[in-house]
């Protein structure tokens, strides 16, 4: 084969967007790119014509786009089966209208595979490059092996999508339908970091040493930690998701994966979402490896990295050491994740820790988000049997080996002060013993 005629190949695919989505048919399963890969010219082309379907399924973890497909009026013509949910479709979960599935991240692409076959993938791919290899650039984890397995892969071709190397690229050869259609790929801005949370950020990096490889997760707790951590040396990134905090830190060479047992002298990401500059920094970077979450995410990997420390943030902790991160009540707020993956991998690192991270109170204070009991029908995330450390702006509470009167006490000091005497209360009825019963005084917390 002439190394040109993969551009015959490429010219001989290229449809509208119309024709592309006139091979989806009604009853069909479609699943769509994730996060900054998100589709999203060919996801409004299908939601503009939705009357010509009838329950076609949407699948997805996180979204970045508006959720248009959950709307009242699109019911009968779409349902959304989500694997993670966010603003744009946890409503529609709660009236009803779409569904959730728990699956932990790792398992997500086996999921597809062998359980819920896939009749349509759509996705966001780069610009092939000179061999007719185009990439999945932000977003590889279950986006690349869906491709690999859907019966039908429909890809829009985005001059803005970043070229990324590691195990993220599809030949056009392997694309039955192209749409070319380049528009800037959505963003998500650094989250703010309050005093709070600096705190949080703070007591995190005390127990990041030298040399450790760190995941990072969502949101803004995670994010606050990485100011903290200009005075460590030879960091490795092996991480679930990764934004714009990473840039500076690997351009300095704090963070430089020398020490990595996987893939070393490179930052082992499944999916990005952050700024343009993101973006563009993992464009064409050979320290930047985007791979599938089945590899990632799976604990028997991350465990071959040593000194993993993972720190991820919940909504609440019991006095046991449950971990809720993914509902408040029976409401489904998110999902799992890859917090379980990275937890397990952590614990089956040589000289690895976990970290669960939160601010002591939620709804501006009126809730504390550490409890006697968490709420009737939220979902344990991370197990009582899995948890290592938590941490909120009170302190650090080290959960790992602890009885269950222990880790309550640990974790009714690093509770909000206000909130500590009806959790004492608890301890008192639950341990039929004086809270205060063989607590030092240098063990006493800091009350506000």
């Amino acid at each position: 084969m002439n190394i040109l005629d993969w551009e015959n190949i490429y010219e001989s695919k290229k449809v509208t967007a119309e024709e592309a989505i006139s091979y989806i048919k009604s009853g069909d399963r479609v699943v769509t790119g994730h996060a900054a890969g998100e589709p999203t010219y060919l996801i409004d082309t299908l939601v503009d014509n939705y009357e010509m379907y009838e329950n076609v399924e949407i699948c997805h973890l996180v979204s970045t786009g508006e959720g248009k497909y959950t709307r009242p009026e699109m019911k009968g013509h779409f349902v959304f089966n989500g694997f993670f949910l966010g603003s744009g479709n946890r409503d529609a979960v709660a009236r009803g209208q779409a569904n959730y599935s728990p699956g932990f991240f790792h398992e997500i692409p086996k999921l597809f595979r062998e359980v819920l076959p896939v009749d349509v993938a759509l996705v966001m791919v780069s610009k092939p490059d000179k061999h007719g290899f185009c990439s999945f650039g932000t977003s590889s984890d279950y986006t690349k092996p869906v491709s690999d397995c859907a019966k039908i892969v429909i890809a829009q071709v985005n001059e803005f999508m970043p070229r990324t190397f590691g195990g993220n690229l599809i030949h056009v050869r392997d694309i039955d339908f192209i749409v070319e259609h380049s528009e800037p790929i959505n963003e998500m801005q650094p989250a703010k970091v309050g005093i709070l949370e600096k705190k949080i950020g703070k007591y995190c990096s005390t127990l990041i040493k030298d040399g450790d490889c760190l995941q990072l997760g969502i949101g803004s707790i995670p994010e606050s930690v990485l100011p903290f951590l200009w005075d460590k040396k030879n960091l490795g990134l092996h991480t679930e998701m990764a934004s714009d905090g990473i840039i500076d830190l690997m351009l300095a060479g704090v963070i430089n994966n020398k020490l990595k047992a996987v893939e070393p002298g490179r930052s082992v990401i499944t999916f990005v979402m952050g700024t343009r500059r993101l973006y563009d920094f993992i464009d064409d970077n050979p320290e930047i490896s985007m791979n599938p979450v089945d590899y990632v995410n799976d604990p028997v990997v991350i465990a071959k990295n040593d000194n993993v420390v993972s720190i991820n943030s919940c909504i609440q902790v019991d006095l046991m050491g449950q971990v809720v991160s993914e509902s408040i009540g029976l409401k489904q707020f998110s999902g799992v994740g890859g917090q379980v993956d990275f937890v397990r991998g952590a614990a089956m690192s040589k000289g690895g820790r976990s970290i669960i991270a939160m601010l002591s109170t939620a709804r501006g204070g009126t809730v504390s988000r550490i409890v006697p009991f968490i709420d009737k029908g939220a979902a344990v995330t991370t197990s009582r049997n899995d948890v290592h450390y938590v941490i909120t702006e009170y302190g650090i509470a080290l959960l790992k080996g602890k009885t269950l009167k222990d880790r309550a006490r640990e974790l009714i000091k690093i509770a909000h002060p206000k909130f500590r005497p009806e959790l004492k209360e608890e301890y008192e009825r639950r341990f039929l013993e004086p809270y205060d019963h063989g607590i030092t005084e240098n063990e006493r917390p800091i009350e506000e």
